[in-house]
């Protein structure tokens, strides 16, 4: 039943970073305003599909499973768990005051690594069992030359400093923070591709392969709609998701 529970956290935690995604692919990063974690209506807001209160509600759902889980099964990896769900959801309010103007982007860089180590920590658990050492990725996740926190961390950089409505821009000859956050993103992910390569990681090296050119397309649907780039954004965090899996499945 525990392993059940664990790929059920897993699962919503994916899927509330993929809302996320869709967020900010359609625009709706202040639809519900600065109002955490909730607002009166947020119920309807959901049935009427607006993707930020139903990422809200469903990263409610990841919540309520991590404590349960962290009740029925103390343990330092539950634990850990249970902190980061805390961690995203705080991180969260701060994402908000970042789209607003008032918080740096950093923030929105920390709160997709809290989300992500969340996906991560749930599924390490459901594939490996408890007596896994988690530290073992997040180590792999940050020392070089693998890079994948920071590649995701500047990714949350980008987005916050975009605020969903700036354009990027030409990022060939760097005129601003923003197009500079970009590239740093581009040039981690480069070396990431590379360490995959050196590692024989060929799964992930596909879905790395495939989540740069989804990243190109964001770049571009950013550029054109900076508002509403579209799906892209969604789908960039479902292979960033896929990655983090197989690289779970891989190494540990």
């Amino acid at each position: 039943m525990l392993k059940e529970i664990s790929l059920l956290a897993s699962i919503f935690a994916g899927i509330t970073i993929v809302l996320g995604g869709i967020v900010e692919g359609y625009g709706y990063g202040l639809s519900l305003g600065t109002n955490w974690p909730y607002t009166r209506d947020i119920l309807q807001l959901a049935a009427k599909k607006d993707p930020e209160a139903i990422h809200r509600i469903s990263a409610t759902i990841v919540g309520l499973i991590s404590l349960a889980f962290l009740i029925l099964r103390f343990s330092m990896v539950s634990l850990v768990g249970f902190l980061g769900v805390v961690a995203t959801a705080l991180l969260g309010m701060a994402t908000l005051y970042v789209l607003a103007g008032k918080l740096p982007s950093v923030f929105q860089g920390l709160h997709d690594i809290a989300a992500y180590s969340v996906f991560a920590t749930y599924l390490v658990i459901f594939l490996k069992g408890f007596n896994v050492n988690i530290i073992q990725f997040f180590l792999y996740a940050v020392l070089p030359p693998h890079f994948l926190y920071f590649v995701i961390f500047m990714g949350g950089v980008v987005t916050g400093m975009r605020k969903m409505k700036f354009e990027i821009g030409d990022v060939r000859k760097p005129k601003n923070w923003l197009q500079g956050a970009w590239l740093i993103h581009s040039i981690l992910a480069a070396i990431f591709v590379i360490a995959l390569i050196l590692e024989a990681l060929w799964i992930p090296l596909l879905l790395t392969i495939i989540e740069v050119a989804v990243g190109l397309l964001v770049y571009v649907g950013a550029n054109k709609n900076p508002v509403k780039p579209g799906i892209t954004v969604g789908l960039h965090q479902l292979f960033s998701l896929l990655i983090v899996a197989s690289l779970i499945y891989y190494t540990i």
